[in-house]
């Protein structure tokens, strides 16, 4: 008799799991507390999957052999402590996925920052190699759905926290740590260690023929790694040797036994510390998997920003438009403003995760001349930053916040929307926040 698994939630992750559920013999049921899109309902619909929506119906999802829970979902939801409760086993869609992988190979990123980019630079460098791979994770299709097309020989995958939290098995081949600081606390109790520990579960599985990628000049990642038992690859932005990687005067330099890989940090398509760091990682990784240098140096060399960060969308009266609009906590902020050197009018504001600006208060003080507030709650933001700028104006939409950008704006300032908070109090999403911005700008 075939076992039963209910999959908890219908977005991207949740519908691919289905997929390859239903492809592998799996009893499959799909239950979304919210509302399923016409474009999901009808990938469930075309491959004969049983969904609901608006409910969970507990009775039947209690009895399930399998739980794939979407990362949405936070562990403290009820339905997820009775499960617990009741011993049923609960995976990530990643978990799911990897059962059925067979002899492909996964390269896995995390971190509190940078993960996006650094997946897809690596994803650009082994697609231009040549190399038979996908993108998946929290970026691009589901991995889950990607293993049921049997799509690639490999698959990058960007992992988020929450995606590590449900893996039981998973093992990266090669798995990237880029940073830690905290974030997304209110889903750990407020507790920065549970966070910590919740990244570097990327290499709980990993043995030694695994390679791990992590930066070394992380000191919360340098204090929490226990005894490893992969072949490590750290790189720093300092010039000591011993490292993997390092920037040498000027040159980032990746070393790997007798050889070594050196590129001009000038050559890079993408600018600042924290793309050099990004940059250095991907390079690591493309060594590993022994890819000529020449691939790998044009590849990080053609390589543009992604769409919602530092993406680059106009120069208007003099006045340049960035949209960082995936900067969805403090950090980040802090590498998009970091990267910008003329004087910045910052948009920022949203749905506070916690944040501690204090983080930034030197930087901002340093390059920011006026900050838009674009959210229903700026207390925080003006209690932060009101004696370190010329002004803070309130508004409450993408084009408000334009407008008002564009009316102080000076020639060669730079308009920087980096909001360092989520984005649903107006928002759908922080794609949607960057589309609206973008077209505010279009619209000057």
């Amino acid at each position: 008799m075939n076992k039963t698994v209910y999959i908890l939630g219908a977005g991207e992750s949740g519908v691919g799991a289905a997929i390859l559920a239903k492809k592998k013999g799996w009893n499959t049921y799909v239950s979304d507390m919210g509302g399923i899109s016409s474009y999901f309902k009808n990938k469930l619909e075309n491959n004969e999957i049983s969904y609901e929506e608006g409910k969970h119906t507990e009775e039947d999802i209690l009895k399930a052999d399998l739980i794939v829970k979407s990362p949405g979902i936070p562990e403290k939801a009820t339905l997820i402590q009775k499960l617990r409760k009741n011993g049923t086993r609960i995976e990530s869609e990643i978990e799911f996925g990897y059962r059925y992988i067979g002899k492909a190979k996964t390269i896995a990123v995390t971190g509190t920052n940078g993960k996006t980019t650094t997946t897809s630079l690596i994803y650009r460098i082994m697609k231009d190699a040549g190399m038979s791979v996908s993108l998946g994770g929290n970026i691009g299709s589901s991995f889950a759905e990607q293993i049921a097309e049997e799509k690639a020989n490999y698959y990058v995958l960007e992992l988020s926290s929450f995606q590590l939290d449900d893996i039981h098995t998973y093992r990266p081949d090669i798995a990237i740590l880029l940073n830690i600081t905290p974030d997304h606390l209110d889903r750990y109790n407020n507790d920065f260690q549970e966070y910590i520990d919740s990244k570097l579960r990327i290499t709980m599985n990993q043995g030694p023929e695994d390679v791990f990628i992590y930066n070394a000049d992380d000191e919360t990642i340098c204090s929490n790694l226990k005894n490893t038992k992969t072949i490590n690859k750290p790189f720093t932005l300092s010039t000591q040797s011993g490292y993997t990687g390092r920037v040498n005067n000027g040159k980032m330099e990746i070393t790997n036994k007798e050889n070594i890989f050196t590129m001009n940090i000038s050559d890079l398509g993408l600018r600042g510390i924290h793309n050099t760091q990004n940059s250095m990682a991907a390079a690591i990784s493309g060594n590993v998997l022994n890819i000529r240098k020449e691939n790998i140096r044009e590849s990080l060399m053609n390589f543009e920003s992604i769409e919602h960060r530092l993406e680059f969308v106009a120069k208007v009266g003099g006045v340049s438009y960035i949209n960082d609009s995936k900067a969805t906590n403090v950090n980040s902020s802090w590498y998009a403003l970091e990267s910008i050197e003329k004087p910045v009018i910052w948009i920022a504001g949203g749905v506070d995760k916690g944040n501690d600006y204090k983080l930034i208060e030197e930087l901002v003080q340093d390059r920011v001349r006026l900050i838009i507030c674009l959210g229903l709650d700026n207390r925080k933001i003006h209690e932060a930053f009101a004696s370190k700028v010329d002004m803070i104006i309130n508004t409450t939409s993408a084009r408000e916040a334009v407008i008002a950008a564009s009316k102080f704006a000076e020639k060669d300032e730079t308009v920087l929307l980096s909001p360092a908070c989520a984005s649903f109090d107006i928002f759908d999403s922080y794609e949607d926040r960057g589309q609206q911005f973008k077209e505010a700008v279009r619209n000057l």
